[in-house]
């Protein structure tokens, strides 16, 4: 047996509660209104976040029942966050939950047992149940992944490698979160969908990568299609693709084209990823500041690390 750390949470079936989650599959993020001395130097591999039993019982109860997980593996660690992320957060221009983590949405498990012969343990269940108990701050427990990479079908032999190939995961949508109402739309919050945030998203994101390579001496011209940024210095030739994000730089959203072109060997492709930018959404044109970067030189995606959202559907012949 192979064990991996987990931070194992507690999720309410509140209507904001689930609403929160259904951002967070969507943005790749999740957070806690405070820190935990361990969560400064824990390097977490994966991300249970588990709905719909309430968790104020004791644990010969809790065990009789079972649960729902959504799995993630975790692809940046704890950090402090500088960007209101969730809708509740930019519905009152608050961070309320400043310790961040990026998650990787893997699969969704219903019906999960929270017995001993569960995939999570004794011990898992026990932490899933302890977190609801503490305003869902998330435990930090060691176990064998393997149990719960089985029950969501994904085939991955952890104790011989310790990866899990993206492109062989279900992954989750916010489609799948049970939410018992119809998310708000919070006028003047804005979510990620509204155009105007996301165009002011883009752009400060690609400022700061304009900003860096004219550091570096490069001339930087915006072509937007069909990359980013092209730049020449002394003859060399380095072409950019630019992302932005208000949550953690877990994943990206990336065409077929972007990915053809980063894998064109005449090509040299850099990835630049500014994330927990900063929105004020009250400001017209949309105030951006701060960020995080993730700069990937020389960058051509893996297989294994992509995941078909998608599908071209050829219609019959008539």
């Amino acid at each position: 047996m192979e064990t991996a750390s987990f931070v194992l949470v507690h999720v309410p079936q509140s209507t904001k509660s689930q609403r929160n989650l259904q951002h967070g599959i969507e943005t790749g993020s999740w957070g806690f209104p405070r820190w935990k001395p361990e969560y400064r130097s824990a390097r977490p591999r994966f991300a249970v976040l588990a709905t719909g039993v309430a968790p104020r019982m004791q644990l010969e109860e809790w065990v009789t029942h079972t649960i729902t997980v959504y799995l993630f593996e975790v692809r940046e660690s704890f950090y402090e966050a500088e960007a209101p992320h969730w809708p509740d957060e930019e519905a009152e221009s608050v961070i309320k939950y400043p310790v961040r983590f990026g998650i990787e949405p893997l699969a969704v498990l219903q019906g999960v047992r929270l017995d001993e012969d569960g995939p999570m343990g004794l011990a898992g269940s026990n932490a899933v149940r302890r977190s609801g108990t503490q305003q869902g701050i998330g435990m930090l427990v060691d176990m064998d992944p393997q149990p719960l990479l089985d029950a969501a079908g994904i085939h991955a032999n952890w104790a011989e490698r310790q990866v899990v190939p993206l492109s062989g995961t279900p992954g989750i949508t916010a489609g799948l979160v049970k939410s018992r109402k119809p998310p708000k739309r919070h006028h003047g919050a804005g979510f990620v969908s509204d155009p105007k945030k996301r165009k002011a998203i883009e752009l400060h994101a690609e400022n700061m990568a304009v900003a860096h390579y004219e550091l570096e001496g490069w001339t930087v011209e915006r072509l937007g299609k069909p990359y980013d940024l092209h730049c020449t210095r002394n003859g060399e030739e380095r072409r950019v693709e630019v992302k932005g994000t208000t949550g953690a730089a877990t994943s990206v959203e990336l065409t077929i084209n972007e990915i053809e072109h980063a894998r064109n060997p005449q090509y040299t492709v850099d990835l630049y990823v500014v994330s927990d930018i900063k929105v004020d959404v009250r400001t017209d044109p949309h105030a951006t500041a701060a960020g995080r970067v993730l700069h990937l030189h020389d960058w051509e995606p893996a297989d294994e690390d992509l995941r078909p959202r998608s599908f071209e559907y050829r219609l019959p012949l008539s």
